[in-house]
């Protein structure tokens, strides 16, 4: 393993250990000023780690493989009770683990070097929903969508380092757009926003421009005048302005943003079925970004809904540990976070596996599905022990011998019929 990169994985993995060991933060993320102040079998930290080891079976059988992990015992004896966890974890906060998200992705953008787009960074914004357990505390929290209790989720996304920015779980009484809005508190100058042609809003332009970052979205054909007006006159783009309407002006205030007319740029993509997507852009420099870059720059919005089957298919985030509103939160957080640093951790063993393939008739990439098997316990480890040269050097060789080729212009029709997994909560999977 490269030094440099050893350095990164390390410096990264001291960060997040600091801030796990750190009073102020367990001070702030435990739900009770009496909670986690005696010593126990399950103290904070130790709570934070069995979850964060991407929890999928029995929980009793997780927990006891868990308290087992460094003894080496040949079977796993039961430690902890999951009545004793259950109790434990009704004293953490779910935020802990947003806050540990916020540390990796501050550390990654200040010491790696992640690719950009034209200098910005290309961050999508997709939302999705997740089925959740049937109990009252949480159908009286969410919802019911028909008669199966139904979590909004929504994530930035930034699609060329396959980072998730930011995530929310939450009612889906509240719409894609106001989710949207809260991701943006971590946007500014230099990022890009892709959104799709769900979510144009005059005040959600309006604040990404508040924000002094930009956009690029979808628009959807027959809902805004000035896009019908510009298909109309044939032409591939158009500097127009957008001038809100009564409804946007109320909706601007509400939002408490500015209401003036902003000018922006259509483009017309001819799409290979033979229909045409217009785009909507704050990039209004055509000797920067001409007009030949848009419509593969829509294109690199396909990952976040990438992303979205490894948390469902790989990490099972519907897979949920517990029955409580709180238990929802942890769980999904908990998962969103051991995918990010998975991610984060092959950025370098990406870069070596791009420029081996340069000579090559494909581009290649980690498959990261089979990286994110092998961070069952690996996480832990590599937070809990201080020396881990050992494990990264594991880990880099997995990446660097597990790989597959990037196949551009392969298409596959949506399969719309395809029944949604389901994960019982009384019939948990051994192993």
């Amino acid at each position: 393993m490269p030094e440099t990169t050893a350095v990164l994985c390390t410096g990264l993995l001291t960060a997040l250990r600091q801030r796990l060991t750190d009073r102020d933060f367990l001070e702030r993320q435990r739900r009770s000023d009496k909670d986690f102040t005696r010593q126990r079998c399950l103290p904070f930290v130790v709570v934070i780690f069995f979850l964060l080891n991407l929890v999928k079976r029995a929980l009793q059988d997780e927990l006891d493989e868990f308290f087992n992990l460094e003894r080496g015992a040949a079977v796993a004896a039961q430690v902890v009770t999951k009545s004793a966890f259950c109790q434990a974890r009704l004293k953490l906060k779910a935020e802990a683990f947003v806050e540990l998200q916020q540390v990796q992705v501050a550390y990654f953008y200040a010491e790696y070097a992640p690719a950009t787009w034209h200098g910005l960074r290309l961050l999508a914004v997709d939302g999705s929903t997740g089925q959740l357990p049937a109990t009252p505390a949480i159908v009286a929290h969410f919802g019911l969508h028909g008669t199966v209790p139904l979590a909004r989720v929504s994530q930035m996304f930034d699609t060329l380092n396959k980072v998730t920015i930011d995530a929310l779980i939450g009612p889906p009484a509240q719409g894609e757009r106001a989710y949207a809005a809260q991701h943006f508190v971590h946007i500014g100058p230099g990022d890009l926003i892709l959104l799709d042609r769900g979510y144009p809003a005059f005040w959600l332009f309006s604040l990404i421009r508040t924000r002094q970052a930009d956009f690029c979205a979808r628009m959807p054909v027959g809902l805004w005048g000035v896009v019908d007006a510009f298909l109309a006159t044939k032409l591939s783009e158009q500097i127009v302005t957008l001038t809100p309407g009564a409804t946007a002006i109320v909706d601007c205030q509400t939002h408490q943003l500015p209401s003036h007319p902003l000018q922006v740029r259509l483009v017309r993509i001819p799409l290979d079925s033979g229909e045409v997507e217009v785009l909507c852009t704050s990039l209004l420099d055509q000797e920067r970004y001409p007009y030949a870059v848009f419509k593969d720059l829509y294109h690199h919005r396909w990952p976040v809904e990438e992303d979205y089957k490894v948390l469902k298919l790989r990490v099972e985030v519907e897979n949920w540990s517990g029955k409580s509103v709180l238990s929802i939160y942890q769980d999904f957080h908990a998962k969103v976070f051991t995918a990010t640093l998975t991610a984060i951790l092959a950025q370098p063993a990406q870069a070596v596996v791009a420029q081996q393939s340069q000579t090559k008739k494909y581009t290649y990439q980690v498959n990261f599905a089979h990286l994110l098997s092998k961070m069952k316990d690996t996480v832990v480890r590599l937070l809990r022990r201080t020396v881990i040269a050992d494990i990264l050097a594991s880990l880099w060789q997995i990446m660097l011998r597990t790989v597959e080729p990037i196949r551009p212009g392969r298409k596959y029709p949506r399969n719309k019929t395809a029944k949604r997994k389901r994960f019982a909560l009384t019939y948990k999977p051994l192993r």
